[in-house]
């Protein structure tokens, strides 16, 4: 058999050669397809084939090669070649794509979050697609079905009781960073240094998140208990279901002034507006904030790479600058 051959050929009469590929794989009536091509080889080239000219048009039409030449002879080589011209012209119009994974981020992580998925996907070609709320809110929706496969939550305590239920990788969940709290105003000068306007009580509205929901919530309950202000304080209280809401309601004016994170007033490591009083830890529990890998992200290698890129050099310089200890 003369098997100096071109790597194109004639189809068979009427037909691409897709269509010769996915109607028997040879080129020849009663010729046995073999195996690699039964059941759509010709098919899945031809999509892909398709997808890539709709999206390209500068990518080539497969040429006919000399006249008579018997496609049989040559089907593994044109096979080879044709699946790696579209496999490339595929991957150059955007069709085939890297992993994706699902994470739920807590509200106070959002700016820092959405630096890092950027990052993430120019290093690995993985794609996060990020949901942001309260960790409370997130934990209910976990357990009633919920498709996210990573969570990024304002505590410890919500990863570890996921683990416990069995929704969760037992021996994935780790400290990503440590919160924390501030009071703060969009006007300059009305938050002393000291929080002392707090005392004072010379503001109309005090913004805090549901402690009931989130973390950062509890731990501005928890300082206001301690300074003994929160029975003074409590007919000036406004509610917002997460940090993100908190933040809106000062930052409109809504509110005089409000417990938020650090990482929501800071901008490249420096306040952004306003003014700040950043509460001392000793006021509050620590508000130490765990990842962890869900049983829906098990085996999702995009899951597991963003849990590892979140542990990276480059990634906790990130998270501190944004106002978080590690």
């Amino acid at each position: 058999m003369n098997r100096d051959f071109p790597l194109t050929a004639t189809p068979l009469k009427g037909r691409s050669w897709f269509d010769t590929l996915s109607r028997n794989g040879c080129g020849r009536r009663g010729a046995a397809a073999p195996p690699f091509a039964k059941g759509g080889l010709g098919g899945i080239l031809r999509q892909a084939y398709k997808m890539a000219r709709s999206k390209s048009p500068s990518i080539p039409l497969l040429q006919r090669g000399r006249q008579g030449a018997p496609a049989h002879c040559f089907l593994p080589a044109l096979c080879h070649a044709v699946a790696g011209a579209a496999a490339l012209a595929a991957l150059a119009s955007g069709s085939v794509r890297a992993d994706e994974v699902q994470v739920a981020v807590a509200a106070n992580f959002s700016g820092p979050m959405q630096k890092i998925a950027t990052e993430f996907e120019k290093d690995t070609g993985h794609k996060a697609r990020l949901a942001f709320g309260a960790s409370g809110k997130f934990y209910a929706q976990i357990r009633n079905g919920a498709p996210f496969q990573v969570l990024l939550s304002a505590d410890d305590e919500k990863p570890a009781q996921l683990e416990k239920d069995g929704l969760a990788v037992p021996g994935s969940r780790f400290t990503y960073a440590t919160g924390k709290l501030v009071l703060w105003s969009a006007k300059p000068g009305l938050v002393d240094p000291n929080g002392d306007i707090l005392r004072k009580g010379t503001f109309n509205k005090l913004a805090n998140t549901s402690p009931k929901l989130a973390p950062y919530g509890a731990a501005a309950e928890e300082t206001l208990t301690r300074l003994g202000l929160l029975a003074a304080v409590r007919p000036k209280l406004v509610q917002g279901e997460n940090v993100s809401q908190t933040y809106q309601f000062i930052a409109t004016g809504n509110a005089d002034l409000g417990f938020v994170a650090l990482s929501q007033v800071m901008v490249d490591g420096k306040l952004a507006k306003g003014s700040v009083w950043i509460v001392p830890a000793g006021l509050h529990d620590p508000i130490r904030q765990d990842a962890v890998l869900l049983v829906k992200g098990r085996n999702n290698q995009a899951a597991e790479a963003l849990l590892a890129y979140l542990k990276s050099g480059k990634i906790k310089a990130l998270i501190q600058r944004s106002g978080y200890e590690i």
